[in-house]
Parts: C-alpha cells; structure tokens; sequence
C-alpha cells in the first residue's frame, strides 16, 4: 500500500509531534527501571534507542522536505 505524499507528510508530522515524545518517555522510563549502569553502557543504550526509532519509519519520512511530486507544474521559471 503506498501512501500519497499528502498523507505521508501528515503521518510524519504526527508521529514528529505524538510518537517521538512519547517513545523518549517510554525509553526513559524503561532505561529508569534497571539499575544505573557505567555512563558507557547508558550513553550506547540511549544512541540505540534513538536510531531504532527511525528505522521503521524510513519510508514515511523519505522525500516528505522535497515539492509534491503530484502537483501539477505551472511552467513557470523560478530561477
């Protein structure tokens, strides 16, 4: 199912501003709960943590800074 620009532009604004806020809390909480590691350990938890996120989120946010590649073009030059 390939979603259309539109819809991958509000999905990636929602899951910026709901999923990735809400994800931090739960990865703190979750890092909270064991006992405090070496700083080492916690600082390669927390890298993991942030680039696990993004990474089944890959499509959603590929192409969402570039112009709608629907939109008709109106043949005008804006160099």
């Amino acid at each position: 199912m390939a979603l259309s620009y539109k819809a991958r532009r509000r999905l990636s604004l929602l899951v910026l501003l709901v999923g990735l806020p809400a994800y931090i809390v739960a990865a703190v909480s979750i890092v909270s709960l064991l006992d405090r590691p070496s700083i080492l350990v916690e600082l390669m938890v927390y890298i993991g943590l942030g680039v696990i996120w993004a990474v089944p989120l890959k499509k959603v946010f590929k192409g969402i800074g570039q112009a709608d590649p629907n939109a008709p073009d109106d043949g005008a030059d804006h160099s």
